[in-house]
């Protein structure tokens, strides 16, 4: 799968998440930008809505947050007010990404949102977890054509399948599925990581994780279990607070996870039996047979004067039982690599 210019069977694709992190202020969410850069992150996701697009301004208990979260007691409206990304710095925001080399796009929570991101030509869209409910909500945003990542933080099998069936039935068969936590922040024992695995086999889409730990141990280990994708919140320091700076990584830490997931794609590697050139040459650390003291035409092999050892210049040890009684056909010195040509 392609997202913009980045192709994720080459490279894993690494996404620093604005979210919240601006407090409101454009000037910081254009330095978020550039330090998302600096520390490697490969495209920048915002979130796009209006407390209008995703809740209702009611004063009903069900729309206050009691879920034992830093967001008790907070109205959804108020909160969501507080955190949206103006619409009108969409534009200036994507704009900025892309001149240092990254990709922009930003999760839509309704169809304005997808119709808005559509006229910016967003290289994909990404479904949040609490979204992957929504199913004409996925529909509408598969069929823009666009590559399509999905969070399941809240999802049960039955949710995945359907919003799989939702993306396929418009024809978008470009998903991204993340296995997600949705606890903020997330303990290591809830990550439950092998799921990245069985999501791939089970699916058989491109999958990711969207981890909301304070460790980079997760991404590193999903990576090693076949995530293409990373999603991590980022942030230009805790202290400035805000809704999501509990679960967001400052840019050394940022660094450091992108650091580690580099230098695990490269442990991976590929399947491969053929030696490198560096192992080639320790070869010749191996065992092989070797004239063990000083011998004699007509000398019977024996394993005294014949033995396996360091380095591997001589023959192979597996040929040690079929040549032992037989003579060598010509004298030896001791430490000589014993070959064909030495044995009658």
């Amino acid at each position: 799968m392609t997202i913009g210019n980045h192709n994720l069977n080459e490279k894993v694709f690494i996404i620093a998440e604005l979210s919240a992190n601006h407090n409101g202020s454009l000037e910081t969410a254009l330095k978020t930008i550039t330090a998302m850069s600096e520390a490697g992150a490969d495209a920048i996701k915002l979130q796009t809505y209006t407390p209008d697009t995703i809740t209702l301004d009611c004063d009903s208990d069900m729309f206050t947050i009691s879920q034992g979260t830093q967001w008790d007691k907070r109205k959804f409206y108020d909160l969501y007010a507080e955190a949206m990304t103006p619409w009108e710095w969409h534009p200036i925001l994507f704009n900025h990404a892309k001149s240092l080399g990254m990709e922009p796009f930003s999760s839509p929570f309704d169809p304005s949102a997808v119709d808005f991101l559509s006229q910016l030509e967003v290289p994909a869209y990404k479904i949040a977890s609490f979204e992957i409910t929504d199913i004409p909500l996925i529909e509408y945003t598969a069929s823009k054509g666009k590559p399509i990542i999905i969070s399941t933080g809240i999802a049960t099998l039955r949710d995945i399948e359907e919003a799989l069936d939702a993306c396929r039935r418009v024809g978008n068969d470009q998903i991204t599925l993340l296995k997600c936590t949705s606890a903020y922040p997330a303990d290591l024992e809830e990550m439950n990581l092998l799921t990245v695995s069985d999501m791939r086999e089970r699916f058989g889409v491109t999958v990711g994780l969207s981890d909301h730990t304070m460790s980079i141990a997760a991404p590193i280990a999903a990576v090693a279990l076949g995530a293409r994708v990373i999603e991590k919140h980022f942030i230009l320091d805790r202290r400035m607070g805000g809704a999501d700076s509990a679960f967001s990584l400052e840019p050394a830490e940022f660094k450091a996870m992108v650091d580690a997931v580099r230098d695990t794609e490269k442990l991976l590697g590929k399947v491969t039996y053929d030696l490198s050139p560096k192992s080639l040459k320790s070869r010749e650390f191996s065992r092989s047979l070797f004239v063990a003291e000083d011998v004699k035409e007509g000398d019977v092999l024996t394993a005294t004067n014949v033995r396996s050892v360091r380095p591997g210049f001589g023959m192979a040890p597996k040929h040690l039982p079929a040549i032992l009684g037989k003579r060598f056909s010509s004298s030896a010195l001791k430490g000589t690599p014993l070959s064909w040509e030495l044995i009658g």
